[in-house]
């Protein structure tokens, strides 16, 4: 007996405890692939795109982006991609809601039509827009060559981001812990305030960057709509095309850097509005 809890104790001893990073061989192996592939697809496109805004020096790079035109177009581009993302984060959310908690006639098919947008090839998606909003508009709305083609086009390609990314959560989010709090006395902007949006603000903000990033780099749903008219219709994707086919390539990196700076920064807002969100709740 004194034998064998000596050699447990022993054992014991010289086992120790497994660091919380330490990996096994086939866990270094897998982490060891997925960055070389996420390398090989993100880091180094990504880097390639920065040196090469770099090629013509600074003095390229800020008449780049200050040119007027090109202003113009970030401008343009920014502001409308921000609209949309406030639009799908509100209508979104609320589409998913009623998806996920009411059953009415057609459901079935408006969870197919919400995923049009994912499937359609975005010049399709522009031909369409142009059909319905362009001058021979069956409803008499003409808004082609103007701003709002472009919210229009943007509105349309990212609809399906919010929808689909607040669904899944809101199915696993059980509808007896609203009751429980409505049975203890709690309002419904209560239960809004301290259940729903702090279970619901991940999701929320993953679909809004997705939005987000997604209509600052569209371009196929917007050539045929918007007329790519300078420091009118013309956005970032466009202009971006144009110093490429004028063979200015440091010029065209100079404005996916702008862009690429733009989306990180939104990520990482709405990355702390979500903390601040669920710190709240």
């Amino acid at each position: 007996m004194t034998t064998t809890t000596t050699l447990t104790a022993g054992a014991t001893r010289r086992r120790r405890p497994r660091s919380a990073t330490s990996l096994t061989r086939s866990s270094g192996l897998g982490l060891g692939i997925a960055l070389t592939w996420f390398s090989l697809l993100v880091l180094i496109p990504l880097g390639l795109i920065v040196i090469q805004s770099a090629d013509g020096g600074w003095h390229t790079f800020h008449d780049t982006i200050t040119s007027p035109q090109t202003a113009s177009a970030l401008r343009l581009t920014i502001l409308q991609a921000f609209y949309v993302t406030v639009v799908n984060v509100v209508f979104g959310t609320l589409i998913a809601w009623v998806l996920v908690r009411d059953e009415f006639p057609g459901k079935r098919l408006l969870e197919v039509i919400i995923d049009i947008p994912f499937a359609l090839p975005t010049i399709v998606a522009g031909l369409v827009l142009l059909s319905l909003y362009g001058p021979k508009s069956p409803i008499g709305l003409n808004v082609a060559n103007t701003e709002r083609s472009v919210f229009l086009a943007l509105l349309f390609v990212t609809l399906p981001f919010v929808v689909r990314t607040v669904e899944p959560v809101l199915i696993e989010l059980d509808p007896e812990v609203e009751e429980a709090a409505a049975s203890l006395g709690a309002s419904r902007f209560t239960i809004l305030r301290r259940i729903l949006l702090p279970a619901l603000a991940p999701a929320i903000t993953a679909g809004a960057a997705l939005a987000f990033a997604r209509g600052i780099s569209e371009y196929g749903s917007l050539v045929l709509l918007s007329g790519n008219l300078p420091n009118h219709t013309e956005v970032a994707s466009v202009r971006i095309l144009t110093y490429i086919e004028n063979g200015d390539k440091a010029g065209a990196a100079s404005i996916a850097v702008i862009l690429l700076a733009v989306a990180l920064a939104a990520i990482l807002l709405l990355q702390l509005l979500t903390r601040a969100v669920a710190k709240r709740g």
